[in-house]
């Protein structure tokens, strides 16, 4: 399944396309964590060590015009979900800078719909962080209601570590 928007094409990548994953991983990490971004190299590494393995249930698509990468998106559809159907749950989505403005992020949204319906999924969701405005605005001028009623929690480094010892101890 692919879509076409001008000269835009999003589709599900295939191990062969490493390279752009890559190169878009690379450019996700400079953007948002600048000077205290991975090496170009341990990306790759971490890329080829996860994606497309049997531990991974993560699925890629990417925006490319022509050959060049533009846009990436990392999804996974789970279950169960209302219906006996599926859950396509997004976890991210980034557009190189220059071809944000252009419908590249629009278009992968509309590809992952297309694809969850294809999936028989009832549901397409995905967060994005308050500190993010553009990303909130984005989605925001797609038209997509927002879920308030959900909380979000998360478990990171040292609190991980503790609660997969044993819990909490305030518990």
């Amino acid at each position: 399944m692919g879509l076409n928007m001008v000269d835009i094409s999003v589709s599900i990548a295939s191990e062969g396309e490493l390279e752009s994953i890559v190169e878009l991983f690379h450019q996700i990490y400079l953007h948002y964590f600048a000077d205290a971004a991975p090496s170009r190299d341990e990306i790759s590494d971490y890329v080829r060590r996860n994606l497309f393995q049997e531990h991974c249930g993560v699925q890629v698509v990417l925006a490319k015009e022509n050959d060049t990468p533009l846009g990436i998106a990392t999804f996974a559809i789970l279950y169960p979900a209302p219906g006996l159907s599926g859950q396509l749950f997004m976890k991210g989505l980034f557009t190189v800078g220059a071809a944000r403005g252009r419908g590249v992020g629009q278009a992968i949204m509309c590809f992952l719909a297309q694809y969850a319906l294809q999936m028989n999924c009832s549901r397409f969701d995905w967060t994005a962080e308050t500190t993010n405005p553009k990303a909130v605005e984005f989605y925001d001028r797609l038209g997509i209601p927002r879920v308030e009623e959900k909380i979000y929690y998360r478990l990171t480094n040292e609190k991980l570590k503790a609660f997969a010892e044993g819990g909490d101890e305030h518990n």
